[in-house]
């Protein structure tokens, strides 16, 4: 099991700074390797086709070892699913509302405004590549640890996302046991640098080595760490290092909140651990019977179609040159066997059930039992499709939360923190206080269908033990209405105020007063 290491760096003061962040580069390294040899069998049988975490070798074949696939395809899944339930495309999965510092009497108006800055921001991030790199996270999430980098694009794409492979990544926790040092290890040609960091600071020596090969590869670790020291207002410094060099060639300090470019986020965690933990080390074991399990049947297989056979030592028959193809003459001696063949000894029904007890617990592992098969004849009712969601929701609750805290709030922060930035939209501080962002993704409302459940139970108790008369007298129905609409995700603008509802009731009170004026008028008995 991966424990962190005990002792911190020796950081000398009289050190430069980059030396400093060397060596934390390297504390970072010797965290990361504890969890290399699990990660990489994740990676073996489950994503073959990610880097690997000791080799660089581009291109290479990984599928050689691979004989069961219910977890590659299992992975992409779950890749997907979690994607469809919490930042669904092409959809609003969350909101920005006003937070509880606001006044009641200008909660409506700042709610409008802060729906329209909703709209515009999921419109920035539709059309940016957004889908097809928090998929490719969503991959690494099935690990437990995810990092997607949010950057400053141009005119035509404000907003630029990357996932960054967890290979190329390392990280300490700082003593609120949060994440505070990211390093990015890349290589980059030497010609690039000035296009990769505007304004970069090339050495003399570089200068020189980049006249003579343009095209040499140059290592450079990025770093962005907190200022745990500022109290006030959210400060991150960003370094570019080479590392052959020894060299500071870029830095820049970020302040206010979504300023950190890299979103790192866990499935889950145990205390004292910087990585977290995903569903698929917990169904490693499966995986590893069952691709076993598939490998032997095929073996087992071969057998039983090409088949074992005997041979007399007769002098006639080389064994080493037969080949047993249609229309081959094999010569014997008078009066031995030829060839004789062994019955197979292998039990095909008990690997089959034991392979498809694995690959049931592969599934239910990686949650793609729980919105059935998208395969089956019969499809499910809305209702069905409603209850499995509600289900999947309570069974990855702690996750979903942690997703929620460590991924939805900080990309969205970010996405804000550039759009301020570039003088696209006003928006005050996304601190919970003034503004909060409220999911409404997918997940996030079987959440809440669970809580209109009860509100509907409730409501169907009392009128059942008090009648609907009292019903009304006890019940606030217009506050019911509205909780029921904020958890369901309806737009504030379709629900009315209490101004609104007091002039609609008196409304509809003249309205009933001139019928029955007008029905005592005509002789009709009031209705």
């Amino acid at each position: 099991m991966p424990v962190q290491p005990a002792n911190p760096p020796e950081i000398n003061v009289l050190d430069s700074p980059v030396k400093q962040l060397l060596k934390r580069y390297e504390h970072a390294r010797s965290i990361k390797d504890q969890w290399k040899g699990i990660f990489e069998e994740c990676y073996e049988y489950a994503l073959p086709q990610r880097e690997s975490f000791y080799t660089e070798n581009p291109g290479r074949r990984r599928t050689d070892r691979i004989f069961d696939e219910t977890a590659v395809v299992g992975v992409q899944e779950f890749a997907s699913r979690l994607q469809a339930g919490i930042v669904p495309n092409y959809t609003r999965w969350a909101d920005f509302t006003a937070g509880s510092e606001i006044p009641e009497e200008e909660r409506r108006e700042v709610n409008d405004m802060l729906d329209k800055v909703t709209e515009y921001v999921f419109e920035i991030i539709q059309n940016s590549n957004f889908s097809q790199e928090i998929h490719e996270s969503f991959l690494d999430i099935a690990l437990g640890t995810g990092v997607l980098l949010v950057e400053e694009g141009d005119a035509v794409a404000p907003i630029r996302f990357k996932a960054i492979p967890l290979p190329q990544v390392y990280m300490t926790s700082g003593h609120d046991d949060k994440v505070d040092h990211v390093f990015r290890r890349r290589m980059i040609r030497m010609k690039e640098l000035a296009v990769a960091y505007p304004n970069a600071e090339i050495s003399e020596k570089m200068a020189m080595d980049m006249a003579k090969n343009p095209d040499k590869n140059c290592e450079i670790i990025e770093v962005v760490y907190r200022n745990h020291y500022n109290l006030k207002e959210e400060e991150n410094f960003f370094c570019a290092i080479s590392k052959e060099y020894e060299t500071k060639i870029y830095e820049e300090t970020f302040k206010g909140q979504g300023s950190n470019p890299f979103v790192v986020y866990r499935w889950s965690k145990c205390a004292g651990e910087t990585y977290g933990r995903g569903p698929l080390m917990n169904a490693l074991p499966a995986i590893k019977t069952s691709n076993l399990t598939m490998e032997l049947i095929l073996e087992n297989a071969q057998m039983a179609i090409s088949g074992m056979y005997q041979v007399e030592d007769d002098g006639v028959i080389n064994a080493d040159n037969i080949q047993l193809i249609p229309g081959t003459i094999i010569p014997k001696a008078p009066g031995s066997d030829g060839l004789q063949p062994i019955n197979a000894v292998g039990n095909f029904n008990v690997s089959d059930l034991v392979l498809r007890e694995m690959r049931t617990n592969i599934k239910k592992a990686l949650y793609n039992d729980m919105l059935g098969n998208p395969n089956e004849k019969t499809p499910m009712s809305a209702t069905e499709v409603a209850e499995r969601q509600a289900d999947l929701s309570r069974q990855i609750g702690a996750a979903f939360g942690r997703l929620q805290s460590e991924m939805v709030a900080p990309v969205l922060q970010r996405v804000v923190y550039i759009l301020k930035k570039q003088g696209r939209i006003k928006i005050p501080t996304i601190n919970g206080r003034e503004i909060k962002i409220q999911s409404s993704s997918p997940l996030a409302q079987a959440q809440h269908q669970q809580d209109v459940a009860t509100i509907d139970r409730f409501l169907a108790m009392i009128q059942g033990r008090v009648g609907p008369e009292l019903t009304n007298i006890l019940i606030k129905q217009d506050e019911v209405a509205k909780y029921v609409a904020k958890k369901l995700g309806i737009p504030e603008e379709l629900i009315r105020s209490t101004e609104e509802m007091q002039a609609a009731a008196q409304q509809m009170q003249q309205m009933m007063q001139q019928q029955q004026m007008q029905q005592q008028e005509e002789g009709t008995p009031p209705q």
